[in-house]
């Protein structure tokens, strides 16, 4: 005989809040996310309208973030920000694949996890781009200059640079004699070529922080991306990682452009962040370190800023002095062009679009150009020194 039916049981009382109760875990995450973009948003607010709040900022809080998280990241021997955009991707795959199954779980990770890069940039570099300027600071005077004075300060580069590389000896690693200048042929460096140079970088700038106390303390220590093409391919030299507190560069690119990117990357971990201040804060920590690679890398870099303008300006005098530089600095130049060059498309485009953007967000009106007020701030620099006879004027003209 057939089992009789019976009627279903009345529903439970406590079975309709099963689903309250899955969701809950997700509405608390929802919950913080909205608070850390709510907090991402008055902070942001407060940097661009309250004055003095950035400022304030930028020498009582963020310090606090590179002597602790910054601190931290330098325990590990690589890239934590690297590694960090590998683990956030797989994250946000896995996120999409149970976004059919379980999207309520799905979106609100992806949230937390959209909310939390917005408060950990904001935090880490996003108020200090509204800072006081380091020109300001180091009360550096700005003037409107003349071709003449632009070639005079190229001619110095140039100089510098001719003699800086009669010092760069490599006959220890695999250079084998003085600087040759770099071809293609010529190898990468060394892990423990970019260690010594990570360790010069730290000391250029804590160097330099004896002369401008707001570029003192501690530097945690710059890194090498492990995997350099995810530079390359956006044409960038380095990147500075607010979410990690970390200063880290692109291994594969021209070896003159090594140190001074070390140190620009530093810079912004004292809380500078336009791009041109920083070129001119890397350009100072290179001329005055102890290294004639540090210091080749300064006036080298230098001397490409200034001879674009000097190009633009009267270019006749500036293949003048191209003609005049030592042929190690003109193969250097010569394979940087090449290198970057290998690199040209539509990555490369959409990057420098998105920088261009990201720059003009971020109280630089002049997105990318602002890097070519570098130049700006050496002359000024330039004419300080010659003022008080640090530069004997009679050896440039």
């Amino acid at each position: 005989m057939k089992i009789p039916s019976i009627f279903p049981f009345p529903p439970s009382s406590h079975t309709s809040g099963a689903p309250d109760r899955d969701r809950g875990p997700q509405v608390r995450l929802f919950a913080i996310s909205l608070v850390l973009a709510a907090a991402s948003a008055v902070l942001g607010a407060c940097a661009r309208m309250v004055p003095g709040f950035a400022h304030t900022y930028s020498i009582t809080v963020y310090p606090v973030l590179v002597n602790t998280i910054g601190r931290f990241s330098s325990i590990f021997p690589f890239s934590l920000s690297e590694a960090g955009l590998y683990l956030a991707a797989v994250f946000c795959i896995l996120n999409l694949l149970f976004l059919i199954k379980k999207p309520l779980a799905a979106l609100s990770h992806l949230f937390f996890l959209a909310c939390l890069l917005l408060f950990l940039y904001t935090a880490g570099c996003g108020i200090n781009y509204y800072r006081t300027p380091f020109s300001y600071e180091a009360g550096m005077v700005m003037e409107q200059s003349s071709t003449g004075e632009l070639y005079s300060l190229c001619l110095f580069l140039t100089e510098q640079i001719n003699s800086t590389l009669t010092e760069t000896d490599h006959s220890g690693d695999a250079l084998k004699g003085l600087y040759p200048g770099q071809t293609e042929d010529t190898p990468l460096p060394s892990a423990a070529m970019l260690r010594e140079l990570g360790m010069e970088g730290v000391k250029s700038m804590k160097g330099l922080g004896t002369a401008y106390p707001q570029l003192s303390g501690y530097y945690p220590y710059p890194k090498p991306l492990m995997n350099p093409r995810l530079l390359s391919i956006q044409q960038l030299c380095g990147i500075y990682s607010p979410f990690t507190i970390e200063a880290n560069y692109n291994r594969e690119m021209p070896y003159y452009n090594i140190p001074h990117t070390i140190c620009h990357e530093l810079s912004h971990l004292k809380g500078f962040m336009r791009e041109d201040e920083a070129n001119f804060i890397g350009y100072l920590a290179c001329i005055g370190s102890d290294s004639p690679d540090f210091r080749y890398s300064g006036y080298l870099t230098g001397w490409v800023y200034a001879g674009n303008a000097l190009a633009k300006a009267d270019l006749e005098a500036y293949y003048g002095l191209y003609g005049r530089l030592a042929p190690e600095a003109a193969r250097d130049l010569a394979w940087n062009n090449q290198f970057w060059d290998r690199f040209d498309g539509k990555v490369a485009e959409a990057s420098t679009q998105l920088n261009d953007r990201y720059l003009k967000a971020n109280n630089q009106e002049d997105g990318v150009r602002s890097y070519g007020r570098m130049v700006d701030l050496m002359l000024a620099y330039y004419r300080e020194a010659l003022e008080e006879e640090k530069i004997d004027p009679d050896l440039h003209s």
